[in-house]
């Protein structure tokens, strides 16, 4: 199990490091169409005939994201105003999530109504599992609490897994549809998405992997008594 979680940590190390590569490398190619990640979202966003949701300039670098709360598909500064397959590929990304809420996909909806309890169960978790290891000889419930709140959290993670390639699959074929990207840049986007998509897959099999390895310790705490 030591081995396991110490290689899916070595994984995700790799493939973060081959994410910001990969983006790094195809930000360097101009799109062929001339347009910037934000004129990409607004196109992206008007074809689908959504009119409620802004396109904003966030600060950091791949922190792009789709907030349902405000309604806003928030790029970074670089995404925002490049005009690179790169910047194209995660703008499409985001409004592809905008897309999901407005067509009401089941796997956001689902993923919407766990975050609250991911929310408030993040704060205190490692509080509770670190008490139910130290305390496993005595009494097993502060550990088996800590697993169920860790199996919310697992559960998070997996259900994100549709959501994001969904999104991507939503992007590519939009940017297809609409001629946004020659067939090279879309080989480049997809291959942007498809290493961005990997640091949730790892993420996933990380979560369950360490919920194993708490559950092993309650096991064996329970066996000893």
């Amino acid at each position: 199990m030591y081995m396991f979680l110490i290689l899916t940590m070595l994984v995700s190390f790799f493939i973060q490091w081959r994410l910001r590569s990969k983006f790094a490398q195809y930000a360097k190619e101009g799109l062929r169409s001339g347009l910037s990640g934000r004129e990409v979202a607004e196109q992206m966003l008007a074809d689908h005939g959504i009119r409620d949701v802004r396109v904003v300039s966030t600060s950091g670098s791949l922190s792009d994201h789709y907030d349902p709360t405000n309604r806003t598909v928030n790029l970074s500064e670089s995404v925002y105003a490049e005009r690179s397959a790169a910047a194209a590929a995660v703008a499409a990304h985001e409004c592809g999530h905008a897309v999901q809420h407005a067509q009401g996909y089941s796997f956001l909806q689902l993923r919407s109504a766990v975050v609250p309890a991911v929310s408030a169960v993040s704060r205190f978790m490692p509080f509770i599992l670190l008490a139910g290891v130290l305390l496993i000889n005595r009494t097993p419930v502060p550990l088996g609490l800590g697993i169920a709140f860790f199996a919310l959290t697992t559960l998070f993670s997996f259900i994100t897994l549709p959501v994001e390639f969904d999104a991507s699959s939503r992007a590519l074929a939009w940017m297809d549809r609409r001629g946004i990207v020659t067939t090279q840049e879309h080989t480049m986007a997809k291959d942007a998405l498809w290493w961005a998509a990997m640091t949730y897959v790892v993420a996933a099999i990380s979560s369950l992997a360490t919920l194993l390895y708490y559950v092993s310790i309650f096991m064996g705490g329970n066996n000893r008594r």
